[in-house]
């Protein structure tokens, strides 16, 4: 049988143990425990173990582990049949969903997942916008994302991408964006309300050539505490939400102050003070 052959197939790369090697090592774990933990903190406030979620070639299994290992019904698309092999080494059949697909023609209906993931994937694919319509055409609620700001230290990676590339030896090169370019590509969805969740202020590569977790967590918490990584940070996480999503849970959360036992007691709906006489 003729393997299937796609327009946009970075997520291959990324599936790949050469690409699992750039997260090897304590500070490779730091890497993935700043990028899970901010994860399931734009998570918690909406959704439980049992939601729908996909993860857009997601065969890095940086995501789709930890979260079907949490409860979350997990189905993971990939490029080639290969993207699956990092996700049957780690999970038990059945614990989560595969398939082989065209990531800018996803097979499934509009609406279908509760949340969209794509992660290290969108600066890697060259019809982006594309992916964008993908990822917001089948969510129901939620859409995440990470990416590569231009506003931080990688605007120096055009002009020392190949000291880098000495350095890391398997780095690739791949897009930078500008926090409205991917907000107004969202909009043109549906998709707003943004959270923007910078990972870190200096560039990976230094961490890496570092190779002491304990002081990368020193030196980003510095820069985290001072402000400079939500200024520059980099890369960003980026959760959006369907609009009208967005405003139902706006007014769910107004009816719920209305609802308080003795809010009634102090201001009616009118703005009126109850306990005044008068119209």
């Amino acid at each position: 049988m003729k393997p299937l052959s796609f327009l946009e197939t970075a997520d291959i790369e990324t599936a790949s143990e050469g690409y699992a090697s750039r997260f090897a090592g304590p500070v490779g774990a730091y890497f993935l425990q700043m990028q899970l933990d901010i994860l399931l903190e734009l998570l918690q406030a909406d959704f439980r173990p049992g939601a729908t979620i996909l993860d857009v070639g997601g065969g890095h299994a940086q995501l789709a582990v930890p979260l079907a290992e949490r409860g979350f019904k997990v189905t993971v698309t990939g490029s080639n049949e290969s993207c699956k092999t990092r996700l049957t080494e780690r999970l038990p059949e059945g614990s989560y969903a595969y398939q082989t697909c065209d990531m800018l023609h996803l097979p499934f209906a509009n609406n279908s997942f509760d949340l969209v993931i794509a992660f290290r994937l969108v600066p890697h694919v060259d019809r982006w916008p594309l992916l964008l319509a993908e990822l917001a055409r089948v969510a129901t609620q939620t859409v995440i994302i990470d990416y590569p700001d231009i506003r931080s230290v990688n605007i120096l990676n055009f002009l020392f991408f190949r000291l880098k590339k000495k350095l890391e030896g398997n780095t690739r090169t791949f897009g930078l964006f500008s926090r409205k370019q991917i907000l107004n590509e969202f909009a043109q969805h549906g998709f707003g309300q943004p959270q923007l969740r910078p990972e870190f202020f200096l560039p990976m590569v230094l961490h890496r050539k570092l190779r002491f977790a304990g002081l990368s967590r020193f030196l980003e918490s510095c820069c985290r505490t001072c402000g400079l990584t939500q200024l520059f940070g980099s890369p960003i996480i980026l959760r959006v939400d369907k609009k009208e999503r967005s405003y139902e849970n706006s007014f769910a959360r107004t009816a719920a102050i209305f609802s308080k036992p003795g809010y009634a007691n102090c201001c009616s709906l009118d703005g009126r003070n109850p306990r005044q006489d008068g119209p």
